[in-house]
């Protein structure tokens, strides 16, 4: 053996002692008699499951920078009533209460419905998911109610910065609420026709992430708008 082989097989041999060698993970699950890659730190790409639930995580992440601005205009409004109503005046405790046990319980049933999901249940899966659709709606029903009588008593978005703020924030996130009961109406048809394949299983689970994701947003809301606004 010469000196000029002896780097080329010692490269060889780490090669088959490094997990993240290039070539290692197809070589062993192609004929190699290894165990196929994973991308559990056995060479090649993560599962797609894994990779489209990464990408919704930087959405959602990118969602809550948005929502961060909202929160920070209205942290900044919220004194600016230019002579209108306040939020003393105008926010509800009991309403409010009703709207955050129905999100908070929808969260609850949201996840029954994933724990359904994992054990390929289609029929609790629809149950669930259904009752979170309803908890959904219901407390979409109350925030357009409330906006309805704000604006029917003169106390609309245009009336001061305070309101401006105050529509915009509650608003958008009753955007996203909405957004996420037409998405749960579809994800509910998907399963109901063709049952748990691999790319329904991965929207489900975006579809928890997201909705999981407005409910933490709405504790913020509840808290910095309707709680301390309510104090003065």
């Amino acid at each position: 053996m010469t000196a000029a082989t002896l780097p080329t097989e010692h490269s060889a041999r780490a090669n088959l002692n490094d997990p993240y060698a290039l070539g290692r993970g197809h070589g062993h699950g192609h004929g190699g008699g290894g165990r196929e890659a994973t991308g559990h730190g056995e060479g090649g790409p993560a599962s797609k499951r894994i990779i489209v639930s990464y990408g919704f995580w930087i959405y959602l992440l990118s969602d809550i920078v948005m929502f961060s601005a909202f929160f920070a205009a209205y942290a900044v409004l919220a004194k600016q009533t230019a002579g209108g109503p306040t939020g003393p005046e105008i926010f509800g405790r009991g309403r409010v209460a009703i709207e955050t046990l129905c999100l908070l319980l929808s969260s609850y049933t949201c996840g029954l419905g994933s724990i359904a999901a994992a054990r390929r249940d289609v029929a609790g899966t629809l149950r669930w998911l259904a009752a979170t659709g309803v908890l959904g709606l219901v407390f979409l029903g109350i925030e357009i109610q409330e906006f309805a009588e704000l604006i029917a008593d003169g106390a609309g978005p245009q009336r001061s910065a305070f309101l401006s703020s105050f529509f915009a924030l509650v608003g958008l996130h009753g955007l996203h609420v909405a957004v996420g009961l037409l998405w749960l109406a579809t994800m509910m048809a998907q399963i109901r026709v063709k049952g748990f394949r691999a790319n329904i299983q991965r929207r489900l689970t975006c579809f928890n992430l997201f909705w999981h994701a407005l409910d933490i947003i709405w504790v913020g809301v509840f808290s910095i708008v309707y709680l301390l606004g309510s104090l003065g």
